[in-house]
């Protein structure tokens, strides 16, 4: 007797539990919209502070950039070409002085190092 009382309260709590659905609908303003399509297109034109550690040939460019992948594994290495050599460029920063913070802990091990500024964004009138 208690097995089937407690089957139908059992079965009463699954039924109640399966039994629900529902649908969510979010409103959202427009210029909500609007503000992330201005932050997109302002986060693409501003440019970045990076470090260049290294020039030459796409060899020696290559062979730096595996060194550097090596020592500084928490930054972004790439290779640019730059006509006519090829440079090795490391890092993303957003302002100067994080820039210098890494610039100078780069530089330790790469003297020859330079920060560079970010270009400036092309405007067309």
């Amino acid at each position: 007797m208690k097995t089937a009382i407690l089957s139908v309260i059992l079965l009463g709590f699954i039924t109640c539990g399966m039994g629900q659905s529902g649908e969510i609908s979010i409103k959202q303003d427009a210029s909500i919209t609007r503000l992330l399509d201005v932050y997109k297109i302002s986060n693409s034109e501003s440019g970045f502070y990076t470090i260049q550690v290294g020039f030459g040939s796409y060899a020696k460019a290559e062979e730096l950039k595996q060194q550097v992948d090596i020592d500084f594994p928490d930054l972004k290495a790439k290779i640019i070409f730059d006509s006519p050599t090829y440079r090795v460029q490391i890092g993303q920063f957003k302002s100067k002085l994080e820039g210098e913070r890494k610039f100078r802990e780069v530089r330790i091990k790469y003297p020859e190092s330079l920060l560079l500024k970010p270009e400036k964004a092309k405007t067309t009138n």
